[in-house]
């Protein structure tokens, strides 16, 4: 049935529909996310707060967390230049190529993960296409926190750029070329005028890179070799616990990313808040100019 209020046609259903498709949503909620994240939290703390402690303080899982902070720290900020340095062009500029940069930002989410870290062995390993010359100069990069890194960067680097396109497009070149015929120079129109229109878009996609590479682990197992306490990440250190029946040890590192992903997620909701917010206060604007 629909109706009209304040001039806009909504769709309404019967009660008993209303609340069948909103417990159906709610008990698949429950049982594909809250149960199995529940899970982790018993699975870590049942046997007691010291046993827990000891999983996390232990010197494999420390080294597990801290390449793990190491490598999202070096991979962010790649992105970001990457992402805003390719969203300015696509959505800014018309060039030759376009399309294909376009592609090619997108060709992570076709690529299997595991796909991607076999493509660096095979530039980069023994018996790769530059592994002599690698080896001739004592140069590691597979089985070595550069190789963790380029995968890493490999599958998270459209995160930023595809969160920025549609937002830069939708906000055209006008303000930019203004502030160029005003006499602003190139990179004075960026911090001013490009910067602060898409902030809260550009740390949505830090958030959303930053929660896949803490996160990542086909890329990563492949390029790592599962060398304990030095190219183990927490996901490839929770897989080796599992495997050697440590399941507290396994559920006390997966807690961490557990918790990760729930700060990620509180963030997240913040800047959706504060982006809907910016857009209400320009609208505003808009109807007061």
């Amino acid at each position: 049935m629909s109706v009209i209020v304040s001039n806009k046609v909504v769709t309404t259903e019967a009660r008993w529909v209303r609340y069948s498709l909103t417990g159906l949503a709610l008990a698949l909620i429950t049982l594909l996310l809250i149960v199995p994240l529940l899970s982790v939290f018993y699975e870590a703390l049942h046997q007691g707060w010291q046993l827990y402690k000891d999983a996390l303080v232990e010197s494999d899982a420390l080294s597990a967390i801290k390449l793990t902070l190491i490598v999202a720290a070096i991979a962010l900020p790649l992105n970001l230049v990457f992402g805003v340095a390719a969203a300015w062009a696509i959505a800014k500029f018309d060039f030759k190529g376009k399309s294909i940069l376009i592609t090619l930002i997108d060709l992570p989410f076709a690529v299997s993960p595991v796909v991607a870290g076999l493509i660096y062995v095979l530039m980069f390993g023994a018996h790769g296409w530059w592994g002599s010359w690698l080896a001739a100069h004592d140069i590691k990069i597979i089985f070595a926190i550069p190789g963790i890194v380029l995968a890493t960067v490999f599958v998270t680097f459209p995160f930023v750029a595809r969160e920025l396109i549609p937002l830069m497009e939708a906000q055209g070149s006008d303000e930019e070329q203004a502030a160029l015929v005003l006499g602003a120079s190139g990179w004075q129109t960026f911090w001013h005028v490009t910067l602060p229109n898409i902030k809260w878009g550009l740390l949505y996609g830090v958030i959303l890179a930053n929660a896949r590479a803490m996160g990542e682990f086909g890329a990563v197992s492949v390029v790592s070799g599962h060398i304990r306490g030095l190219t183990n990440t927490i996901p490839l250190h929770v897989e080796i616990l599992y495997n050697e029946y440590n399941f507290v040890g396994a559920f006390a590192c997966a807690s961490i990313l557990a918790l990760l992903a729930l700060l990620t997620l509180a963030i997240k909701s913040y800047i959706e808040w504060r982006t809907e917010q910016q857009e209400i206060a320009d609208q505003k604007a808009a109807v007061e100019a």
